[in-house]
Parts: C-alpha cells; sequence; structure tokens
C-alpha cells in the first residue's frame, strides 16, 4: 500500500505527470491560503470518490451476480461524474457553512471541481489499475485517493508559495501571470521526473 501511496503521490502526480486539473492550478494558485483550502476540498473528494467509484466499478459496471452478469462498463463516466457531482455539492455546503471567507475566495472553482479533470483521471486510473491487479480492494483505492488527493495538493501549495515570493521579482511584462506559471509548471514537472526512477 505504501508504493500504491508514493505512486500515486509522486511519480504518477496529476498535476505534474498527466497535468490534470490545471485550470483551477492555475487560476487558483495565487495564494497559499486559498491553495490550501481548495487542495483540501479536492483531496476529500478524491479519497471519496475513488472507493465509492470502485465499489461501482466492480459490483455494478463490471459483470457481476448482481447486475446479472451484464457489462455496464459504457456507464462508467455517467456514474463516476455523478458520484463526484454529488461529494463536489457536499463539499461546497460544508465550506460555504465553516469557512466563508474561503467559500467567497475560491468563488466558481469550489463548484469546478466536479468537473476537475484531476478527479475523474483519479477514478479512470483507479478503473485502469483494476484491470492491470494494482488495485484490489476498497482499501487500495482509499490509499490510491489519498496519495492522488495530496499530490494535488502538495502542487498547488507549491506552485502558490512560488507564486507569492515571485510577486516581489523583476518578470517581464509579457509573461505576468498564466505565462510565468505555465514556465514554472514546466520546470516543477521537469524536477518531479526525479520520482519516476524509484522502484518500489
Amino acid at each position: 500500500m505504501l508504493n500504491l501511496f508514493i505512486n500515486s503521490m509522486l511519480i504518477e502526480n496529476m498535476v505534474f505527470s498527466f497535468f490534470f486539473g490545471m485550470c483551477s492550478y492555475i487560476a487558483v494558485s495565487k495564494s497559499v491560503k486559498t491553495a490550501l483550502g481548495l487542495g483540501a476540498a479536492v483531496t476529500f473528494v478524491q479519497v471519496m470518490t475513488v472507493p465509492l467509484n470502485y465499489l461501482l466499478n466492480e459490483y455494478v459496471l463490471s459483470p457481476s451476480p448482481i447486475n446479472g452478469n451484464t457489462d455496464l462498463s459504457f456507464l462508467s463516466f455517467i456514474l463516476f461524474i455523478a458520484v463526484i457531482a454529488a461529494f463536489v455539492q457536499l463539499v461546497e455546503m460544508i465550506v460555504e457553512k465553516f469557512a466563508p471567507s474561503l467559500y467567497n475566495q475560491l468563488g466558481i472553482f469550489l463548484p469546478l471541481i466536479a468537473v476537475n479533470c484531476a478527479i475523474m483521471g483519479g477514478s479512470l486510473f483507479m478503473q485502469q489499475m483494476v484491470g492491470e491487479g494494482e488495485i484490489a480492494n476498497v482499501g487500495d483505492a482509499v490509499v490510491y485517493g489519498l496519495g492522488s488527493g495530496i499530490g494535488w495538493w502538495l502542487a498547488i501549495v507549491m506552485m502558490a508559495a512560488i507564486r507569492e515570493k515571485i510577486e516581489y521579482s523583476h518578470v517581464p511584462a509579457a509573461m505576468k501571470g498564466p505565462g510565468i506559471a505555465f514556465i514554472i509548471t514546466g520546470l516543477m514537472g521537469i524536477a518531479f521526473m526525479i520520482f519516476s526512477g524509484i522502484q518500489l
């Protein structure tokens, strides 16, 4: 399980290996406080939806006695998105109730977690890993969801910290904003490639 966690967090990081979830990653990474909040929300949604989608995949979508041995895998996108959207709605209500300032700072990007490709990617990669035998039970799915969520959280917080420091640096006018953010992301992706040599 430890190798699955480290693999999903560092080696196959959603942002730096697959460039998933870039819209909210670039837009919300201007402040560490906001990045921490969105990272926590994304991690929570990953931890909850990947195991639920694992159960759906194993007992509803795949041929099983529950569904009359019918292959319903063509419905995986629809069901996975429905589960993700339900949990995002839950997170949105919790954040609005208990952290209204964070809710206002995140703005439209909190409900947009539902269409964050890093979260959908987590469920689809889980489905692929089940087929390859890397994920064998709900516990593995929880570990994978936690690792991929923390990996995304780590990426956005590191980016926010760098962008806060860059505010005091001289950046050419043509590269301010998203331009320098993409360059930094590329360099961080190259730095994270060092983890790809780790054999667990």
